[in-house]
């Protein structure tokens, strides 16, 4: 004779396991919605720059017109080496060789593009962190050889304290907005539902903007940095009530 306690548990494994319930509950709003978005910037004045430079060479041949562009592009860092820039802050941004035709009408004759050689060009991006250097680093960079400059793109290193504060702004400014609309429809007050934010951090709107320079390019190049801006995106949603 099986003992109770074995007649319990087979009489429970023979029991299927209850499937697991999932609920999800969403409760609607019944006041009305605003949603609006804000945006707030706040400005500073920037502590670093961003800088592009590089050399073009051109040659009858690939292979010189690449030899010539790397010890040009030598050259030129070993002046950005002098002028205090470090190693981690000298970049290549971009290497190309390309050849090049004559494509100009001779004669009014229809003629095929005329070889006329290869062009190798070799880019940096270069940071500063004095952009009190930017003219002068302009200047050694053209007495070394560079060929192209390219910006300079000022920045701010650490614009959490600016968005901080543009992101407060937001904030407050959201509300304020929120109350108007609650006021003016004959509502009591407005009460936050939502919020979603998006953010640009010390970073200038406006590309960088590209430069060739001769061999007797003027000295003292003025440089500018004026004020960079942290900018704060909300995207709110308020509900009105009674």
């Amino acid at each position: 004779m099986k003992s109770a306690f074995a007649l319990m548990t087979i009489a429970a494994s023979s029991i299927a396991p209850a499937a697991i319930a999932q609920t999800s509950v969403t409760v609607a709003e019944k006041a009305p919605i605003v949603t609006l978005n804000v945006t707030e910037t706040v400005e500073a004045a920037p502590d670093r720059a961003t800088v592009g430079t590089g050399v073009q060479t051109r040659a009858p041949t690939a292979v010189e017109a690449m030899r010539e562009n790397a010890a040009k592009m030598e050259k030129l860092i070993a002046a950005l080496a002098k002028a205090g820039i470090p190693k981690k802050d000298i970049q290549t941004s971009g290497i190309n060789l390309s050849a090049q035709y004559d494509y100009s009408d001779r004669g009014g004759q229809p003629t095929p593009p005329r070889f006329i050689g290869y062009e190798a060009s070799n880019q940096l991006s270069v940071k500063l962190q004095d952009v009190k250097k930017v003219g002068t680093l302009l200047d050694a960079m053209v007495a070394a050889g560079a060929t192209n400059v390219s910006g300079p793109t000022f920045s701010i290193s650490d614009p959490t304290p600016m968005l901080t504060q543009a992101r407060g702004a937001a904030l407050k400014t959201a509300k304020m907005q929120a109350d108007y609309y609650a006021q003016a429809a004959g509502y009591r007050s407005a009460r936050l539902i939502t919020l979603a934010e998006s953010n640009s951090g010390g970073q200038p709107p406006m590309p960088m903007m590209v430069r060739s320079f001769k061999e007797d390019a003027a000295a003292a190049t003025p440089v500018e940095p004026g004020q960079v801006g942290s900018s704060v995106t909300l995207t709110v949603q308020y509900a009105l009530e009674r």
